[in-house]
């Protein structure tokens, strides 16, 4: 079984505990399928996402959406001790840039 237009976010990585590759989609963290391959991994994830989906459409409940599909305003609030704040302040300052610009490269390293 495979969704028609599957636009969720996969990840194949290694477990070491299991000695094998593990599936893994974000939208639903509580899913995962281990595998020998990295190509069977993936599909097996796949495969998993696309019966749970099914299942949750067969009894009405919310079927998370893609996070491909969702769109984002590029603002969201950060809380931090308030030496923290003054210390990225003063590093924007010393940087001549925004502590707005300064935090989004920090964010994007």
């Amino acid at each position: 079984m495979t969704l028609k237009d599957d636009r969720y976010t996969y990840r194949v990585t290694w477990f070491e505990d299991d000695k094998e590759y593990v599936g893994l989609c974000a939208e639903f963290p509580s899913l995962s399928w281990l595998a020998r391959t990295p190509e069977a991994a993936l599909k097996g994830i796949r495969k998993v996402v696309a019966e749970a989906v099914k299942d949750m459409r067969e009894k009405r409940e919310v079927v998370p959406e893609p996070i491909a599909s969702r769109h984002y305003s590029g603002k969201f609030m950060v809380r931090v001790p308030p030496e923290v704040h003054r210390n990225l302040a003063i590093q924007a300052a010393e940087a001549g840039v925004s502590l707005n610009r300064l935090a989004g490269s920090k964010l994007s390293e």
